[in-house]
């Protein structure tokens, strides 16, 4: 086959690609290609980054260049992510910021390690499929919805001071009414 009469990539994976942040280069490539390629031969590379995400992006290569610096670099992203998923896991019970604290940890994580990075993805999607299906109802569903996730924070929160603290709110509300 000639080469002059290739196609170039398929749609799809150029379309792929270039999701994934990568620049697809239509051009046939001359000699060997850094980076990853598609099986067509058409060079693919990382799409720079600017501003604060490009010095983080060169800070951590530098970083990785050296074998001690990405050894340290994982000890430190891995005791990083746990510290934030272990807060964060603690306050789950609590109304607040838990689960963000464990996706937050999850992002740290997947600054280093490629299981966080599929983790996170997954957990990304499902959010975004989870709030396009909420946006989708009529106004009672979601006022349902907010209700019933207003009932479960409520029953947390009683039942938390309740074998924390040796607080009964739903106790003291009822003496309270009772008596007045």
């Amino acid at each position: 086959m000639d080469p002059t009469t290739m196609a170039g990539p398929p749609k799809g994976v150029a379309r792929a690609a270039e999701r994934r942040g990568y620049v697809v280069s239509t051009e046939p490539s001359e000699g060997p290609s850094r980076g990853p390629s598609s099986a067509s031969g058409v060079a693919v590379a990382r799409k720079p980054h600017s501003g604060w995400r490009g010095r983080l992006h060169t800070t951590l290569d530098l970083i990785r260049a050296n074998p001690t610096g990405r050894v340290a670099l994982k000890i430190f992203i891995g005791i990083a992510g746990a510290i934030v998923v272990t807060v964060g896991v603690a306050l789950i019970p609590l109304p607040g910021p838990g689960w963000l604290l464990v996706i937050a940890g999850l992002g740290i994580w997947a600054v280093e390690f490629h299981w966080a990075r599929r983790l996170l993805g997954f957990t990304r999607r499902h959010v975004h499929a989870w709030t396009r299906w909420v946006t989708s109802r009529s106004l009672p569903v979601r006022l349902a919805l907010g209700a019933v996730g207003l009932v479960f924070v409520l029953v947390v929160v009683w039942l938390s001071l309740k074998y924390s603290l040796g607080i009964d709110l739903v106790a003291r509300v009822m003496r309270y009414l009772a008596t007045h």
